[in-house]
């Protein structure tokens, strides 16, 4: 089976790694030959490599290093990884992109969208969404592909984690980056999957999964971007039990709407509330208008409740998860593609916590996490605090939005209307305009005052907040 996907290329390979994470779904024999492709493939011969380096750098390998090692360190389905030492003494890593890949990539990219078509013909087509869900992942893989990508990726992760002893990500050299190539230094740690390698460093193993919980949920919600491969190829143990993550070619982001519905649904979800639930999903537009709120209900909890005060050891998210999408089929829910690659982090978590300490209560190391989080980023204060950031955009806006309005209507009127009685209804609606401009401006010194004043009161300037206040009830009035 390994073989198999190995031969068909790096989207099937892609697919074998995501599986070899959940090894309480798989056979062991399975399991372990799947494992391999995280960082086991065939590698291509190191001569391309060095001459892909020399080509991109400009030099021979011998000057650019002192020293490079032709046997690969880790090869992967995208890239693989050389060692070597710079002139300076720094131990390096060289990750090289596969010669050719781009053309298997197109070719397979081609073939998931025939499935897809294929797939929308089936009666749940237009509710799993296949065209858009190929769509999204085409647009994953071909990031990957660009190492100053995941260099620009791996900068930002390391800053958002600069002031953590969660997590440590290796420093890249910008000035050996190409598009084909990433250098960072080398980090030397024990891979997440070595059990008994931890266990002879006496690895506190509860700490070690309750910490992956945490960083999950803090690169989702605080950060808003998530390391999205998070298989056990890519992370290692180091010192104080501090995880080092390696291969940021795929991260994921959330739109603001859809980071705040999946606070919302994960803290129902802990606090057990499957009516929330149910209205979250109705809210955030994930189920369709009309759908019976009660009856939704219901089904969740049906699903959702016997796994409660469980340890991950009893819990297996795979039928959960079956379970409901058995229920989504029922209500016609669609599957909201731009999730998928969080959904895949999700399986990569549980199975990274289940191989680390089975008995993990998930909900517990998790439910304070949010609870926090919903009083710092989703209170009224946290509201005011987001006003108060893009006050000076939208003052600098709003003198703008009443020309706007009439341009917009002057160009209807010139050419997107063709009947009279269309051209009729557009001069009234701009004589109107006209007429009501020295109101529609009072109105936007109201707006502009009431922001103002909410700023000064999320600062508690009091005084300055109170005169604001005041004059937006002025111009409101005047506006009337």
């Amino acid at each position: 089976m390994r073989l198999a996907l190995e031969e068909l290329g790096p989207i099937f390979i892609k697919f074998g790694q995501t599986l070899s994470t959940r090894r309480d779904l798989l056979p062991d024999d399975i399991g372990v030959e799947l494992a391999k492709l995280q960082d086991k493939c065939p590698p291509f011969p190191a001569a391309e490599s060095k001459l892909i380096i020399e080509k991109a750098l400009g030099d021979k390998t011998s000057n650019l290093f002192s020293s490079f090692d032709e046997s690969p360190l880790a090869s992967a389905s995208i890239a693989q990884v050389h060692t070597a030492v710079t002139q300076n003494g720094e131990e390096i890593i060289i990750k090289v992109v596969r010669p050719g890949i781009e053309k298997q990539i197109k070719r397979d990219v081609r073939l998931l969208y025939a499935l897809a078509t294929l797939a929308e013909k089936h009666s749940d087509g237009k509710r799993l969404r296949p065209k858009e869900a190929v769509k999204e992942f085409e647009g994953i893989i071909y990031n990957e592909l660009n190492m100053m990508v995941e260099a620009a990726n791996a900068s930002l992760l390391g800053k958002n984690f600069n002031n953590s002893d969660l997590l440590y990500v290796p420093k890249v050299h910008w000035d050996l980056c190409r598009s084909n190539i990433l250098v960072t230094e080398r980090i030397y740690g024990t891979p997440v999957n070595d059990i008994e390698a931890l266990k002879k460093k006496n690895v506190d193993f509860k700490s070690l999964a309750e910490d992956g919980v945490i960083i999950f949920f803090t690169q989702v919600f605080d950060h808003n971007f998530f390391h999205a491969d998070m298989h056990p190829g890519n992370i290692f143990v180091g010192e104080n039990n501090q995880y080092t993550g390696v291969d940021f070619g795929i991260m994921g982001t959330l739109t603001e709407a859809d980071q705040y519905y999946l606070a919302q649904n994960f803290m129902a979800f802990f606090n057990q509330d499957y009516k929330r639930v149910a209205q979250v999903h109705l809210e955030s537009g994930w189920i369709p208008e009309g759908t019976n709120v009660m009856e939704f209900e219901n089904a969740i909890r049906s699903v959702c409740e016997p796994i409660f005060e469980k340890p991950l050891s009893e819990i297996s998210f795979g039928q959960v998860l079956l379970s409901l999408l058995k229920e989504a089929k029922r209500f016609d829910m669609e599957v909201q593609p731009q999730l998928l690659l969080l959904y895949k982090t999700l399986l990569n978590i549980e199975g990274l916590g289940r191989s680390l300490y089975p008995d993990l209560d998930l909900w517990a190391t998790a439910k304070p996490y949010l609870e926090k989080l919903a009083k710092e980023k989703f209170s009224f204060k946290g509201t005011l605090n987001k006003i108060s950031d893009q006050l000076p955009q939208i003052v600098s806006e709003l003198p703008e939005i009443p020309m706007l309005v009439i341009n917009a209507l002057k160009q209807i009127e010139s050419g997107a209307l063709k009947t009279e009685n269309s051209k009729k209804q557009t001069e009234a609606i701009v004589k109107q305009l006209r007429e009501n401009a020295s109101k529609q401006r009072l109105g936007l010194f109201a707006i502009s005052f009431l922001i103002i004043s909410v700023y000064f009161a999320s600062q508690l300037a009091w005084s300055f907040a109170i005169p604001s206040a005041t004059l937006c009830v002025i111009f409101w009035l005047k506006s009337r």
